[in-house]
């Protein structure tokens, strides 16, 4: 793990190697990614069984899981977790149905009606990662606020294991959120296959869930075939941290990020140089009870930093440029801070809000925004399963009144046929209905 002290003028220039990329190891991947997507579009189910034994070396008889296997999973899922399951997804409701948009309109006056209809997007297909970890939240989080939003139709896909089946606890997860389809598949086949279609799987207008390289490299390229929710990268985190804060927690929210792969990124800000230092000794520490060491040892190897600031102003405007898909605010009196963030996907404030109490079970969504887009995007939410579309309605004196400026606005553009369907309705032989 790097350690960069920061002073006044070098700030974005070290900060910019953070959102470098190997553009080299994207052309391969790219070119692996629409030769995939292609296949898909050109032989359908076919494709997915031949990619799924290919990539994954799993061989699928189907597709689609039946009803019967979702049946026989949730027998597997214990108890206790099941009810854990419920009782974030409560939560994760609550919070959620805060979001609801409803149509609208106003008169403006009595010959004038604007507004706004709110409609669900149609279809929606949830990704769901698989292979180094099992991720129901990520099942609730997608599928919930598509719900609250009440799209018609909620397909899910996630890689199968060696056996051909889903891990019960994510049918589990489906089933609490009330998905309608799941299938078996992951990588850019899932999303190509939402977003074309085959015999089995019928396409989708918005596909959501983070997923690999791969996966998120499909979501780009198919993009205007189908929306998607954002280009998601590896996790990170930033914790802005003050001379009083406890290394010991800051370590561990580290990890915790650092567990997910050896892309993601863990960066510290702090004014305390002792801090930073007790903070490298404790990751030392902590990372030898790590089931998943080695995932997180390449991750804070490769991608951990941290970056020594002479005061707490200095700490805030580093985060805002890095703009971090997860920012914890680990100062005494955080709450004094919050209008200093400008850029990030969710803020934890203090000791006792770690990253994840987001990612679990607090409510608010865990789909964020990463490699620095926190500076323009947003948390997935029920408007992302929304459409909006205006509303206008003008009598015949209303439109009287402003003719003239429409039409000279028409011919300042060079649209004479825009300032001919205005006209129109003046000459001598309109009627009023």
């Amino acid at each position: 793990m790097r350690v960069i002290k920061i002073k006044k003028g070098n700030e974005e220039a070290i900060l910019q190697e953070l959102k470098n990329r190997d553009e080299e190891e994207l052309t391969s991947i790219d070119n692996i990614v629409k030769d995939i997507i292609k296949k898909v579009h050109d032989k359908g189910d076919a494709a997915l069984f031949e990619i799924t034994q290919e990539i994954d070396q799993v061989k699928l008889d189907t597709l689609k899981v039946s009803k019967t296997e979702i049946e026989e999973a949730l027998k597997e899922v214990d108890e206790k977790f099941f009810e854990i399951l419920k009782m974030a997804s409560e939560n994760i409701r609550v919070f959620h149905e805060k979001q609801y948009e409803k149509s609208w309109r106003f008169e403006k006056n009595q010959d004038i009606v604007l507004g706004q209809l709110i409609n669900p997007i149609e279809s929606v297909g949830v990704y769901v990662p698989g292979g180094k970890a099992a991720y129901p939240s990520t099942v609730l989080m997608n599928v919930i606020p598509a719900k609250i939003a009440k799209v018609k139709r909620i397909a899910m896909t996630t890689p199968a294991g060696k056996d051909g089946k889903i891990n019960p606890i994510i049918i589990a997860a489906a089933t609490i959120a009330g998905v309608d389809e799941i299938y078996k598949l992951g990588g850019a086949q899932g999303i190509a296959a939402f977003a074309y279609g085959t015999e089995t799987i019928k396409p989708v207008k918005k596909i959501v869930g983070p997923g690999n390289i791969y996966v998120a490299r499909a979501k780009k390229y198919l993009y205007g075939t189908v929306d998607i929710d954002m280009i998601a990268g590896p996790s990170e985190i930033c914790i802005v941290a003050d001379a009083y804060s406890d290394a010991s927690f800051i370590a561990a929210d580290m990890l915790s990020q650092a567990e997910h792969d050896e892309m993601a990124a863990s960066i510290l800000i702090t004014t305390s140089e002792e801090l930073a230092k007790k903070v490298q000794e404790e990751i030392a520490q902590q990372l030898l009870a790590l089931p998943r060491v080695e995932i997180a040892k390449a991750s804070m190897d490769n991608n951990g930093l941290v970056l020594l600031t002479e005061d707490l102003d200095s700490a805030f405007e580093l985060s805002n440029f890095i703009a971090p898909e997860h920012l914890e605010l680990m100062i005494e009196e955080p709450m004094n801070y919050i209008d200093k963030v400008k850029n990030a996907g969710a803020l934890f404030l203090g000791k006792y809000a770690p990253e994840p109490l987001g990612d679990y079970m607090a409510g608010p969504n865990h789909t964020l925004p990463t490699g620095g887009t926190a500076a323009f995007a947003s948390p997935l939410g029920v408007y992302d399963f929304l459409k909006r579309t205006s509303l206008i309605y003008y009598s015949k004196n209303a439109l009287m009144n402003e003719k003239d400026y429409i039409i000279d606005f028409a011919e300042q553009e060079g649209l004479t046929a825009h300032g001919n369907a205005i006209r129109i309705r003046f000459s001598d032989n309109d009627v009023d209905v």
